[in-house]
């Protein structure tokens, strides 16, 4: 099926009317049925009253005269048989033997089961004269001296009136409920409207904004349903304002950090042309491999610091050993190139400094916290990993005595750079510490103790697991 042709799916304002209907009509049917049932089974106790009644009246009448049953039909009967003029009429009072003493004689099928033996009245339904009718047989016995015996009498109707009734009772009853029904519908759709109204002013919002606006939406005024969603997007919006801002710095980084290492670059390549003693010529060409270096070390922290903002978002955390990260680091030959016969030492001890954070990305700020130590420091230089109390400690220390304050004010700004080596620091190695503490809800300690200068990440502690404690 082609793609514009797809189904769309439904609005929430037809599911919700949809539900509303389909409840309304299971609902209607079940009491429709409800009705019917309890309407006809009003109108059978009502007409069978009116059948027993004039059924007693016929037999209230009868008198026994010279040993013979007679019948001084009341009037009374029939009033109350007349109150269902539309169906047809049946009455007959017969003695002992079933002989007819008065009535009409019509064959009727008789009630199945055992007739009552006394004088209990007796409901039945049989067919008159091929239609559906409700008959009572009533017996009255008569024990005289020259009559003794039961008389029974039986009185019957069709069943229209019946029908009419419970069918009456039955409209009576669902008129309000279509009633109410209709205007249950119209109040689930206002309901729906004015529930939907939040979403329709938030699409409204979000279709205004500049597409680099990614500041949270206001949620005060929306229901608590709405609510939950928009917390989920403005986090997830922040996700996004946070790793757009993470583009924003690298291309300014970038920028502002490129451009002179490459200015000076191609400068003194274009000097070197020129040069025709070969002493100063081979001076020119080791002054452009230094910047050529520079140049490679500040490209290297401008894309570490661009995947450690991203891995910062991105990455699961999970539990961490501080001290597998110094022993790490210590174990990598990268020291050895930035300062050869460097001394280095490892002070770890055997408790677990466990922390929940990204590895790669703690050990790209281990890595800085070394490099800066070694082109700023002065040795030996001792790497470790502590508990402070709530606090995990990964540090660098060497024995100088560190920068002034001034200088240590600024330490972490993306663009500083240490005024004792411009030629070959990037001035992002306390950066990327930085941006790693803020990630993990960390922060950068600068400390002064006894021997030398100290700079630590510090995280908050994770509990160790039974397996990692001692």
């Amino acid at each position: 099926m082609a793609e514009g042709s797809a189904r769309l799916p439904s609005s929430l304002s037809a599911r919700v009317l949809g539900a509303v209907v389909l409840i309304l009509l299971v609902g209607g049917l079940l009491v429709a049925a409800s009705t019917l049932y309890n309407g006809r089974l009003a109108a059978r106790q009502s007409y069978d009253r009116i059948l027993l009644g004039a059924a007693q009246d016929i037999a209230a009448s009868i008198r026994i005269q010279s040993g013979t049953p007679l019948v001084d039909l009341p009037v009374s009967a029939f009033e109350l048989l007349a109150q269902a003029p539309e169906d047809r009429i049946h009455y007959s009072v017969r003695g002992p033997g079933e002989e007819l003493i008065t009535g009409l004689d019509e064959t009727l099928i008789a009630p199945q089961g055992r007739r009552s033996g006394g004088g209990a009245p007796e409901f039945f339904d049989a067919r008159l004269n091929g239609e559906e009718a409700r008959f009572v047989r009533l017996t009255r016995r008569f024990a005289e001296r020259d009559f003794s015996g039961g008389i029974s009498v039986t009185v019957g109707q069709t069943l229209r009136a019946r029908q009419a009734m419970a069918l009456d009772l039955t409209l009576d009853a669902l008129l309000p409920m279509l009633l109410a029904g209709l205007a249950l519908l119209v109040m689930s759709w206002v309901v729906t409207r004015s529930a939907m109204r939040p979403l329709e002013a938030l699409s409204e919002d979000l279709l205004q904004r500049d597409p680099y606006d990614l500041t949270p939406v206001p949620t005060d005024r929306l229901p608590r349903e709405l609510t939950v969603m928009l917390e989920s997007m403005n986090r997830f919006m922040g996700r996004l304002d946070r790793q757009m801002e993470g583009m924003r710095n690298l291309i300014s980084d970038a920028a502002h950090q490129l451009r002179t290492p490459v200015a000076a670059i191609r400068v003194q390549a274009e000097s070197i042309q020129d040069l025709e003693d070969e002493a100063a010529r081979q001076r020119a060409l080791a002054r452009l491999l230094t910047r050529t270096r520079s140049l490679g070390a500040l490209l290297d922290q401008l894309l570490s610091r661009a995947l450690v903002i991203h891995r910062t978002e991105s990455a699961p955390r999970t539990p961490l050993d501080l001290r597998e990260v110094a022993l790490d680091l210590m174990e990598r030959s990268d020291h050895a190139l930035l300062a050869p016969g460097a001394d280095l030492r490892l002070e770890i001890g055997e408790e677990p400094v466990m922390v929940r954070a990204d590895a790669f990305s703690v050990g790209e700020a281990a890595k800085n916290l070394l490099a800066n130590a070694l082109k700023h420091g002065t040795p030996p230089i001792a790497v470790g990993a502590e508990l402070r109390g709530t606090e995990a400690a990964l540090w660098v220390q060497d024995s100088g005595a560190g920068p002034t304050p001034e200088v240590a004010a600024r330490l972490g700004q993306r663009f500083e750079r240490s005024s004792s080596s411009r030629e070959d620091s990037a001035g992002l190695g306390l950066a990327i510490v930085s941006a790693v503490a803020a990630a993990f809800g960390g922060r950068i300690a600068l400390e002064h103790p006894e021997n030398g200068f100290r700079i630590s990440l510090l995280l908050p502690a994770e509990p160790p697991s039974e397996e990692e404690a001692p």
